[in-house]
């Protein structure tokens, strides 16, 4: 597939993404953590998935395509020996967070939260995470037009 198709598509999952992540944590988070009312954030999750997850698996897809597009073979990732791997293996480093916030959210976090607000501060502290692992890839992604890091 020509680069810059995969970049526009792997771009506009990024704005959902990212900016989902974003008014999920600037705008809805403060209102549920004030009101103590977790009815609001289990209803931005049930809206927001259906969009987030595919896109999130588009970036996933598209990233590691342009990855080696880029000559960053797998067997090169996580060895930061040079600066467009570092921006590969650093993204790919903020995704396995990402991935594993994401599980403990869905396994510990979520089904307890159903039954009551007392894990609120813990989901919390998964949306700021998710959050800022993502905003810290965006900019990442931006150094990839300067050769990397």
């Amino acid at each position: 597939m020509n680069h810059h198709l995969l970049l526009v598509i792997h771009l506009i999952c990024a704005a959902i993404w990212v900016g989902g992540h974003l008014f999920l944590a600037v705008r809805i988070l403060p209102l549920v953590l004030k009101e103590n009312d977790v009815g609001q954030l289990l209803s931005f999750e049930k809206k927001y998935e259906p969009v987030g997850m595919p896109a999130l698996l588009l970036l996933v897809i598209t990233g590691i395509w342009m990855a080696l597009q880029y000559g960053v073979p797998v067997r090169q990732w996580f060895s930061f020996a040079s600066p467009i791997e570092r921006v590969v293996s650093t993204k790919l480093a903020l995704l396995l967070f990402t991935v594993l916030l994401a599980l403990s959210a869905q396994i510990r976090v979520l089904p307890r939260l159903r039954a009551g607000a007392a894990r609120l501060p813990e989901m919390a502290l998964h949306i700021v995470g998710v959050t800022a692992a993502g905003v810290a890839m965006l900019v990442l992604g931006t150094f990839v037009r300067y050769g990397g890091l």
